[in-house]
C-alpha cells in the first residue's frame, strides 16, 4: 500500500494536474488555429509529459522500495520543464497571437524557445549539482572547434534570422536574386534557407547566407503604393512610318481597352526607342498588377499592338535581309488590287442594305471602303463619340452595349453580313450605343463622302436606311424606358422624322428639285 500511496503522491500532484490539463487545452486551442500547426509540436509536448510521468512513477517506486530515487525526480523534472516550454510557446506564439493578428517570425520562436530550453537545462543542472554555465565556459576550445566547422551553417542561420527580424523579405514576395540569378515567390523562410517558387512550378533553395550578401531585387514592392511592377514589350515598324502615328495608334488601343491585369493608372505608355540598320524599335511600357501572369499578359499586350498597326495600315518591319523572289510587277498590283475589290463586293452583298446596289454603285462603295481589323474586348464604336462611319462586319461577333458602369448592359450580338454606326453616318448624330468585338473581328468601313455618291445615286436607299435607324432606335429605347406601348406608331414618326434628318443633311431635297427642274 505504501507504494501506491507513494506512487499517487507524485502522479497526481497539483503541478502533475496542471501539466495533464493544459496539455489537452493546449491541444485544443491548436486544432482550432486560425492558421495550421505543424503537429510535431504537439507531439513533442505529448512526449514530454508521457516521459514527466513515467519517471514520477519511476522515481515513487524506488522511494518504497529504498532506492536512490535522485535520477529519476530529475529526469521528472526535466521532461516535466520540457513539457511547459514546448506547451508555452506553442499556445503564445502559436495559437493565441495569431488570433489577435500578431504572427512573429517562425526563426524568433525557435529562437525563444531554445532560450527557454536553454534557461530549462541550467535549473535542471544545478538540481542535479553541476553548473552548465560552467561547462559552457570551460569548453571554449570545443566551442571554437565546432564553430569554425559550421561557419556556413551558422551564416546561414543568422541570415534567415536577420531577413525575418528585419522583414525585408516577406512570405508572398517576387524576388530576383541579380543579374541571371533565380526568380520566384518566396513560400518558406527557414533557418539555413529560403525556398522560392518560379512561374515554372520549380522550387528553388537559396542559403540565406547566399541571400543577405548578394542584391535582391523585390518585385513590384513600392513605398505608399499599390503592388504592381513596370513592364515593357518591344515591337518594330517601318522606320518610313511617321513615329507620332505609330505612338498615337498604340497607345489609343491600349490606353481605350486595357488587356486584362493591365493598371489603367499609370497608363499604358508607348516609346520611340531607335532606328535600326532597316527598322524603327518601339517599346510599350505598361503595369502589371498580378505579378504571377507576366508572359500571357505580354502576349496579350503584343495582340492589341498587331491588331491596331493593322487597323492604321502601319506595317510592322520586314528584315532587311528578306528576299522578294515575287516580282512587283504592275500586273501582280492589278490582280492584288482586283481580288481585293472582289472581296469587298462580296461583303457589300451579303449585307442586305446593299443587295439590291447596281453593280457599278456597288463597286464605287467597295472602292471607298476601309479595311478595319479589332480584336477581342476592343470597342468598335462608342456611346457619345461622334463620327461618320458605318461598319460592315465581315468576320467575327460584336456586341451591342449601352449604359456605363453599374448600368452597362449588353442589347443585341451581331454577327458577320450585319452592320452598324448607321445613326451617326446618317443623321450626324452621336452614337447611341457601344460595339464592343466579342471576338477577332474584321470589318468594313464607309464614310459619309462614299455614301454620298451612293445617295445620290440611289435615293431611295434613304428610305430603306431610315426604316433600319428607326427599327433600332425604338430597340433600344425599349431596352432603356422598358416601355413598349404603341410601338408601331412610334416607330412610324421616328422614321419619317430620320428620313427627313437624311434628305436634309445629304441635300437630297435640293437635288430633287434641280433634277424636276
Amino acid at each position: 500500500m505504501a507504494f501506491w500511496s507513494t506512487l499517487a503522491e507524485e502522479l497526481w500532484s497539483t503541478w502533475t494536474y496542471v501539466l495533464v490539463a493544459s496539455y489537452f487545452l493546449i491541444r485544443v486551442l491548436v486544432r482550432y488555429a486560425p492558421r495550421p500547426i505543424e503537429r510535431y509540436h504537439m507531439r513533442a509536448a505529448g512526449t514530454f509529459v508521457a516521459g514527466h510521468l513515467i519517471a514520477s512513477g519511476i522515481e515513487a517506486a524506488q522511494m518504497v522500495t529504498g532506492y536512490d530515487a535522485n535520477v529519476a525526480g530529475i529526469c521528472a523534472l526535466a521532461f516535466e520543464a520540457f513539457a511547459i516550454v514546448t506547451l508555452v510557446t506553442t499556445a503564445a506564439f502559436r495559437a493565441l497571437l495569431p488570433r489577435i493578428g500578431v504572427a512573429l517570425p517562425r526563426i524568433l520562436i525557435d529562437l525563444i524557445t531554445a532560450v527557454g530550453t536553454v534557461v530549462a537545462l541550467i535549473v535542471i543542472g544545478r538540481r542535479a549539482g553541476f553548473s552548465v554555465a560552467g561547462l559552457i565556459t570551460t569548453s571554449a576550445v570545443l566551442t571554437a572547434v565546432i564553430g569554425f566547422s559550421l561557419q556556413d551553417t551558422l551564416g546561414n542561420v543568422m541570415g534567415g534570422l536577420s531577413v525575418q527580424l528585419d522583414k525585408s523579405i516577406r512570405v508572398g514576395d517576387w524576388v530576383s536574386l541579380g543579374a541571371g540569378g533565380p526568380a520566384g515567390q518566396v513560400v518558406e523562410i527557414r533557418w539555413r534557407y529560403t525556398a522560392l517558387q518560379t512561374r515554372s512550378g520549380d522550387t528553388v533553395i537559396v542559403p540565406n547566407g547566399t541571400l543577405v550578401k548578394s542584391q535582391v531585387t523585390i518585385v513590384g514592392r513600392r513605398i505608399g503604393a499599390p503592388l504592381m511592377t513596370r513592364r515593357q514589350v518591344d515591337f518594330f515598324v517601318d522606320f518610313r512610318t511617321p513615329p507620332t502615328e505609330v505612338i498615337a495608334a498604340v497607345e489609343r488601343a491600349l490606353r481605350a481597352d486595357p488587356v486584362p491585369r493591365m493598371a489603367r493608372e499609370p497608363a499604358a505608355q508607348a516609346l520611340f526607342i531607335g532606328v535600326r540598320d532597316s527598322y524603327a524599335q518601339y517599346g510599350v511600357r505598361y503595369w502589371l498588377e498580378d505579378l504571377s501572369v507576366d508572359d500571357p499578359t505580354d502576349s496579350a499586350v503584343r495582340i492589341r499592338i498587331w491588331f491596331a498597326l493593322r487597323r492604321a495600315g502601319i506595317p510592322l518591319s520586314i528584315p532587311a535581309s528578306s528576299v522578294f523572289l515575287t516580282p512587283e510587277t504592275p500586273e501582280r498590283a492589278e490582280r492584288k488590287a482586283h481580288d481585293e475589290l472582289a472581296r469587298r463586293e462580296e461583303a457589300l452583298a451579303s449585307v442586305d442594305l446593299f443587295r439590291g446596289l447596281p453593280d457599278a454603285t456597288r463597286r464605287g462603295l467597295a472602292n471607298n471602303l476601309v479595311y478595319m481589323p479589332f480584336a477581342v474586348g476592343e470597342a468598335i464604336t462608342r456611346e457619345g463619340d461622334r463620327d461618320d462611319g458605318l461598319y460592315m462586319l465581315v468576320t467575327g461577333e460584336a456586341i451591342v452595349r449601352i449604359g456605363a458602369g453599374a448600368e452597362q448592359r449588353d442589347v443585341a450580338r451581331l454577327g458577320p453580313g450585319q452592320f452598324f454606326g448607321e445613326m451617326s453616318l446618317m443623321t450626324g448624330e452621336a452614337r447611341t450605343a457601344s460595339v464592343v468585338a466579342a471576338t477577332d473581328v474584321v470589318c468594313y468601313r464607309a464614310d459619309k463622302p462614299a455614301f454620298q455618291q451612293v445617295l445620290d445615286e440611289t435615293p431611295a436607299l434613304a428610305d430603306t436606311v431610315a426604316e433600319v435607324l428607326a427599327t433600332r432606335r425604338m430597340a433600344l429605347e425599349a431596352v432603356r424606358d422598358e416601355r413598349d406601348e404603341q410601338k408601331r406608331t412610334r416607330m412610324e414618326k421616328t422614321k419619317q422624322a430620320l428620313l427627313g434628318k437624311i434628305r436634309s443633311f445629304f441635300g437630297l431635297d435640293r437635288a430633287g428639285g434641280d433634277r424636276a427642274g
